[in-house]
């Protein structure tokens, strides 16, 4: 704040400055239009002549000013000089004043800059006027404000180390609390990220670490979330590999061809295991994550969804599934939806492959677009018949790595956490249902609902 101070303090001056030369010049402007006036009374009309008496009255009157020099000057109305400075300026004024108005301004006489009083007089009957001038050099003025700025900065050279020593010492005590917040935080471990406490914070601060602290516990919450991931990542992960090493080292000890063969079997199968369940770690990843960057488009689900079932009858063949779609032919404006399409297709996929894996050989699974062309709500239906979920484990079944128990299907329990966290970015809802309930093999009903009013996801 020191530079700004030194700055302003010469402005500070130069406006003293101004405001003390109309300070000084009043009292002497008033002396000298006095003086003016007086002496315009010597002047008179004789004969219709101007002449101007001039008396020992009116040269004490010139003479009286030891410290400024004082010059005047009459002329007649015909312009020719009656008393005074020959070399006097006249004024510039294009229209004449009324008489007796005693006008003020500031010019030079003989090299000096003079404050000049002037009046227009009467004093006979025509309409020509007789001009009467009377100037005082600036000696007195600037004496005078001169010492008004002496009284002015005096002060200032002390005032002006007090202020900022008083602003340093407001600002020190001030910062000290801020100072003392800075090394509690650097003094918290990296893993620590428990609130800061709030009772010892200014309360200029406070909203800021208020905001902090909020930041912290989602942090924290986003960190635990991430850190269980990876413990039940790897928890996933170590089974299939542990299969592999073991039917490696089961090959190796061998010397039956059949059962080399079965080994192998086994290890491929293994792998194929570990291959699924990286792949849908990285979906879910993608799903949490990336699609904030992904770009969006206006999108028709019927189309999308016919696509995902194409490409997946070559792996219901493999199953014995019969796999089947049911959905309109085209998609009016209204109804399509904002999305990425990278991520719903991901999202279709996980059902329908859910679908597969749960119904067993010989049975089937129809995926269908529900579509209200008036209100455009978009129901994405894809039904099974395999064994279906227990109504009390159907809102576990979509966190991550959560599998229904009496299931002999090999998965990660990855699949419908996927379909969640993608239908929540895209401002869907999933629910599920028995598809058969007369059945003993209810199957199940899966539903992502999409209305017209769905935000679009975060880019």
């Amino acid at each position: 704040m020191l530079t700004p101070l030194l700055l302003l303090w010469p402005l500070s001056l130069a406006l003293t400055w101004f405001v003390a030369q109309g300070i000084a010049s009043k009292p002497f402007d008033r002396a000298l239009e006095f003086n003016l006036q007086a002496l315009s009374r010597l002047v008179v009309n004789e004969d219709s002549r101007i002449v101007f008496h001039m008396d020992e009255q009116a040269r004490d009157l010139l003479l009286a000013d030891s410290g400024d020099l004082i010059y005047y000057q009459v002329l007649d109305p015909r312009g020719e000089l009656v008393s005074g400075e020959i070399d006097f300026p006249r004024p510039r004024d294009e229209v004449l004043p009324e008489p007796g108005r005693v006008l003020l301004r500031d010019d030079v006489v003989r090299g000096d800059e003079v404050r000049v009083a002037y009046t227009w007089l009467a004093r006979n009957d025509s309409e020509r006027l007789v001009l009467m001038q009377m100037a005082e050099t600036k000696g007195k003025r600037s004496t005078l404000a001169t010492e008004i700025i002496k009284g002015v900065m005096v002060p200032q050279f002390v005032i002006l180390p007090l202020a900022v020593l008083l602003v340093w010492l407001a600002l020190v005590r001030g910062i000290r609390p801020l100072n003392d917040l800075e090394q509690r935080i650097r003094a918290r471990k990296p893993d620590d990220l428990s609130p800061i406490e709030e009772s010892f914070v200014p309360q200029e601060v406070a909203p800021l670490v208020s905001s902090i602290n909020d930041l912290l516990t989602r942090l924290k919450t986003s960190l635990t979330t991430q850190k269980r991931f990876l413990a039940d990542a790897a928890h996933q992960l170590k089974t299939p590999l542990a299969g592999l090493r073991m039917q490696a080292e089961l090959a190796q000890r061998e010397v039956d061809p059949v059962e080399i063969r079965g080994s192998l079997q086994q290890i491929a199968r293994a792998s194929t295991r570990a291959t699924h369940t990286v792949n849908q770690l990285l979906a879910l990843a993608r799903a949490e994550t990336t699609g904030r960057s992904l770009p969006i488009e206006r999108i028709a689900l019927a189309d999308l969804v016919r696509g995902v079932v194409q490409e997946s009858v070559p792996r219901a063949l493999e199953h014995g599934i019969d796999l089947g779609f049911e959905g309109p032919d085209s998609t009016p404006d209204n109804c399509l939806i904002d999305g990425n399409p990278t991520l719903l297709h991901e999202m279709v996929r996980n059902l329908v492959d859910n679908a597969i894996n749960y119904s067993g050989r010989g049975g089937m699974v129809t995926v269908r677009v529900l579509l209200d062309r008036f209100s455009g709500v978009q129901v994405l239906q894809v039904e099974d018949d395999g064994p279906g979920i227990p109504e009390n484990e159907r809102e576990f079944v979509m966190q991550p790595f959560y599998r229904a128990l009496g299931t002999n299907v090999d998965g990660s329990g990855l699949g419908l956490a996927i379909v969640q966290e993608i239908a929540q970015q895209h401002g869907a809802t999933v629910s599920m249902e028995d598809a058969h309930p007369e059945r003993s093999q209810r199957g199940l009903r899966a539903s992502v609902r999409f209305t017209p009013e769905q935000p679009r996801p975060e880019e």
